[in-house]
């Protein structure tokens, strides 16, 4: 009886220490998946804040945040986006549809340069 009892104690031992080596350790860190840098195609300088870029999947609009050089928004949000972009003095663009994707953690982030063609 002895000898059953610490087979069942050694079956329970190793079945509580069961690890998940290749658990994935996620952070904390707010990603955004789209980021888009707006230039002048006659000049190639950037147009900078004054241009808007809006994102549209669906029902869902929204109108990226301006940083530093670029326009970044999309955050934590996978999705089929189509982008315009719209300044005063140059002509509107649309993308195509963008599929941004995610993993186990976040979105995968994407980067496009898109060149405003001036009135």
């Amino acid at each position: 009886m002895k000898y059953l009892y610490s087979i069942v104690f050694v079956c329970i031992l190793f079945a509580c220490n069961n690890s998940n080596d290749d658990a994935i350790a996620c952070t904390e860190e707010y990603v955004y998946g789209l980021t888009i840098t707006v230039f002048d195609t006659s000049n190639q300088q950037l147009i900078g804040d004054t241009a808007t870029v809006t994102a549209i999947d669906g029902s869902y609009t929204e109108e990226f945040m301006f940083f530093t050089e670029s326009f970044s928004g999309a955050g934590e949000r996978a999705g089929n986006y189509i982008i315009v972009v719209t300044a005063e003095g140059y002509e509107t663009y649309t993308t195509q549809t963008i599929n941004l994707l995610e993993n186990e953690c976040h979105v995968i982030p994407q980067s496009f340069q898109i060149q405003l063609i001036p009135n």
